[in-house]
């Protein structure tokens, strides 16, 4: 990591100068023009991708294996602590900082109103002025409807799959809430509130339902602990979580990871909520940086034959979702109550003289402690980070021969008469028509290349989403049409509760079915799909670029050539390679990201007029009967057969509603995302080309006549110029042995 830090430091100073040197020249007198500036603008993106360049790890695993006091144990201190209730899908993200601070990110109040709204699809006693004018919470009137809605219900729906209703319960936490937080929430703007002073006092938000419900996201900026800064810590909810959109927050994370830090508990080993996470995120196409972290309870073994014992159970059934798993074996209690000894309370620190004892144990988790570190800290370092640095350093080799190649050629234009200069002018604006022609031909063929990857990326998402031939499509229309109940079970609950409270049961627990579902099953494959995608566009523009990198160079020799016919040494050999940057740092760069997983859910919006309308059906339907004297069946019969009618228009009405909302969700993954990070991909080649084109690329229209006008000043000009020859010539060996360093 240190050597990483080091070189990416180096990289940064190396970049710091050609920018001031690109900066000088612009000020030599005569000299300036747009090519230096668009150099240096060149010199201040790569800035800006090294200084905003975050790794991402995600520490996940199943509710209790231990995943926050092991992310306290990497800080050294007790700073992440969860809202442990089912409504709140919050990730913590971590990171060293200079100071203790805790940021809180609020939903905006259309996000709140939204959540409600989805929640309410069906709520029985539900008055109609609820929806007529669309929920709002702030209004007084919104708020006392709901609350008397909610009051209506029995004790059957607030309970769902021998929980509580998820949906019941995050409607209350809201109104409970409210009050706390309606002076917090801007209308207009991004909501977030510091702790900087009070760093404790944030807890209070995390660990209330009732506030929690109102986050979006949290971020903790922690003084102590020896990560890097520029690596951040996802400390994510219990994989196995009742409520979906927990796991749906997970794999809005997992998406931009770089690193996963699975965590299982030792006191339970492997159990069925990890194998299913694990399997979901082996089918997202995630698993390849993954390390396994076994978090061991001393207290819950007596020897270390039998820690190893639970060690090599849990690799061997690791190894059935992932070959050759990293499994480290570690306390992370133990670590952290040596890391905070003196602010152990006194039953802790009894715990941890306890423990000292235990050598064998102790010792067994120190070893693996260091293995883990640097593990991890070879991950981070590997893959994305070091060819980032590689990228840059090529990117920065081709500006600083371009910047030398100018130089060079302005130097040896004001070492010369007007007549001798005058020539290489000429046969430099000969060879700028020739690389304008090429570069047109180039944006002429990228051009149809986009077309034809956008062309090909329709077609496979529409296949992708097709309704009736489409995987996911069918699998979830499947899902809705085979979803059945056992009728007979609700006769007691049709008696003493009614139609519309039975049917509200009856959707939650469908609901709940459904976006399951959803969050284990179809959020993996929409991800991984799209994954492929975004892999197979920068494969085929990379494919496109060889031929280019050709023309390019042929282009760059054919100009040191005709400067050589004049005695100006240029070099454009030593460039390497065209070689992208990876999409995600493409991504980032253009603002791109996947549309959350939990959008996939949102399907119910559609339902909600549908719904009110169906509700009133049967015992309007009763009344018609009676008015027309005609026989009412046995009422326990009338209530099964109104039932049966009801599940059955419900799930007519959520498969239509699913289907319109795929049918959005298919064209945002086209238009918003896919396509533009095709362009993205094409404006990064085109950046990179350019860059090389540059040098001779030379605005020369007034040069002739500021050689002319400045005789007095050539003089100082052209030692100026021999300066900075001498300048990029250091700079290109520092880079060499940069690049050597790094490739080593």
């Amino acid at each position: 990591m240190e050597q990483y830090q080091r070189q990416r430091s180096e990289l940064l100073e190396i970049n710091r100068d050609v920018a001031t040197l690109t900066s000088s020249a612009d000020t030599v007198a005569g000299l300036s023009n747009g090519v230096l500036l668009e150099w240096e603008n060149a010199c201040h993106e790569i800035q800006r991708q090294l200084s905003d360049d975050i790794v991402r790890v995600a520490v996940v695993g199943a509710i209790k294996s231990g995943k926050s006091t092991f992310v306290n144990s990497l800080f050294m201190g007790d700073y992440v602590m969860r809202g442990a209730g089912v409504i709140t899908s919050i990730v913590t993200r971590i990171r060293k900082g200079n100071a203790l601070n805790a940021t809180l990110y609020f939903k905006s109040w259309d996000e709140i109103n939204t959540e409600i709204a989805n929640a309410m699809v069906l709520l029985p006693s539900a008055d109609r002025r609820l929806t007529d004018d669309g929920f709002d919470i702030r209004r007084v009137q919104s708020r006392e409807l709901l609350q008397k809605a909610l009051d209506d219900l029995d004790s059957d729906q607030w309970i769902t799959d021998d929980t509580r209703n998820i949906n019941s319960v995050l409607l209350l936490s809201y109104l409970r809430g409210y009050d706390e937080v309606r002076e917090i929430i801007q209308p207009d703007t991004e909501t977030r509130q510091d702790f900087r002073k009070n760093f404790s006092e944030h807890r209070s938000f995390v660990a209330n339902d009732a506030l929690a419900v109102y986050l979006r996201d949290i971020e903790l900026e922690i003084n102590s602990g020896n990560l890097d800064p520029h690596i951040e810590i996802a400390d994510c909810q219990g994989s196995d979580s009742p409520n979906p959109l927990h796991l749906t927050s997970i794999q809005d994370y997992l998406v931009r990871t770089h690193l996963i830090v699975y965590v299982i508990s030792s006191r339970t080993g492997l159990r069925q909520a990890d194998i299913k996470f694990l399997s979901m995120i082996k089918k997202m196409g995630i698993m390849d940086n993954m390390l396994f972290v076994l978090n061991c309870d001393f207290s819950e073994h007596d020897s270390i034959d039998d820690l190893n014992r639970l060690v090599e159970r849990a690799e061997e059934e690791l190894s059935l979702i992932k070959p050759n798993p990293i499994l480290f074996p570690i306390s992370a209690l133990y670590n952290l109550f040596r890391s905070r000894k003196e602010a152990l309370s006194q039953r802790d620190r009894q715990r941890l003289s306890q423990w000292d004892e235990e050598k064998a144990l102790n010792g067994f988790s120190d070893r693996n402690s260091e293995r883990f570190m640097s593990a991890f800290y070879d991950k981070v370092t590997s893959g994305r980070s070091s060819l980032l640095l590689k990228n840059n350093v090529e990117r920065l080799n081709v500006i600083v021969s371009g910047v030398k190649d100018w130089v060079k050629v302005n130097h040896e234009i004001f070492s010369r008469d007007k007549e001798s200069a005058g020539a290489i002018i000429d046969k430099i604006k000969q060879h700028q028509l020739q690389v304008n022609g090429i570069k047109s031909m180039i944006n002429s063929t990228l051009d149809g290349a986009l077309q034809k990857v956008k062309q090909e990326l329709k077609a496979d998402v529409d296949q992708f989403f097709d309704v009736r031939y489409g995987d996911v499509m069918e699998d979830i229309i499947a899902l809705i049409r085979g979803f059945t109940i056992s009728f007979s079970d609700y006769r007691e609950i049709l008696e003493t509760a009614g139609f519309s409270k039975t049917l509200y049961q009856v959707f939650q627990e469908f609901k709940q079915t459904l976006d399951t579902f959803m969050a284990e099953t179809i959020n993996p494959e929409v991800i991984r799909f799209v994954r492929s995608k975004e892999g197979g566009i920068r494969q085929y523009l990379e494919a496109i670029a060889t031929p280019y990198e050709s023309i390019a160079r042929d282009a760059l020799n054919e100009y040191a050539e005709s400067m050589g016919q004049f005695g100006i040494s240029l070099n454009p050999n030593q460039l390497q390679g065209i070689e992208l940057p990876d999409t995600e740092t493409i991504k980032t760069i253009a603002g791109l990201t996947l549309p959350t997983a939990g959008a996939v859910m949102h399907y119910s919006t559609r339902i909600r007029t549908e719904a009110a309308v169906r509700l009133g059906f049967y015992s309007l339907a009763k009344i018609f009967k009676r008015m027309l004297h005609k026989k009412i069946q046995d009422q326990k019969e009338e209530g099964i057969l109104a039932l049966k009618d009801g599940v059955s228009r419900m799930k007519k009405d959520t498969e239509r509603s699913v289907i319109a909302h795929f049918k959005d969700y298919r064209e945002n993954i086209k238009f918003q995302y896919l396509f533009k990070i095709v362009d993205a991909v094409a404006a990064s080649f085109s950046k990179i080309l350019g860059d090389r084109f540059r040098a001779c690329d030379t605005d020369l229209t007034d040069l002739l006549e500021q050689i002319d006008k400045r005789r007095d000043g050539r003089q100082i000009i052209s030692e100026t110029l021999h300066e900075m020859t001498n300048t990029t010539d250091a700079i290109e060996s520092r880079i060499q042995h940069l690049r050597n360093n790094i490739n080593s």
